[in-house]
């Protein structure tokens, strides 16, 4: 099974960025854990970052017929990008949606997931741990 992780915007600041809602472990932490937790499923995992809406939806594109499952933390995008969302409607690919914090406790226009539309389920608030119970979901999913 291969699963393909997505973060958007400003992840690779982790550690830097606002470290009381995101925490001072870093994005190379991130990849460890994931790394390593995916290990623990005996699922293959590509971590992929990037800040520009563009490059995500190419690495979206590119998974068709290559990945089982999507983790995807859009960042910012989760609120502005309807490409994104094209894409992975595109793709059909199961897809789970992290993040970090609970989006849902903090400003209004966070309020609005446009992922939320094609992701067939959410994980907020847990930190890392998100990304576990998507990959989990995922490898029970399609098992």
């Amino acid at each position: 099974m291969r699963i393909l992780v997505i973060n958007g915007p400003n992840l690779n600041m982790l550690g830097i960025r606002e470290p009381d809602i995101y925490g001072k472990q870093t994005y190379a932490d991130l990849c460890d854990y994931v790394k390593a937790e995916a290990e623990k499923f005996d699922v293959e995992v590509e971590l992929f970052q990037s800040n520009h809406e563009g490059a995500i939806v190419d690495k979206i594109q590119e998974a068709y017929g290559k990945f089982d499952g999507i983790v995807i933390n859009p960042a910012a995008y989760t609120h502005t990008s309807v490409a994104i969302l094209d894409a992975l409607k595109a793709v059909a690919i199961p897809t789970c949606e992290v993040h970090l914090s609970d989006v849902s406790t903090r400003e209004d226009f966070r309020q609005r997931s446009f992922v939320a539309m094609i992701a067939e389920v959410t994980f907020m608030g847990l930190g890392f741990e998100g990304y576990a119970r998507a990959m989990k979901y995922l490898k029970d999913r399609i098992s």
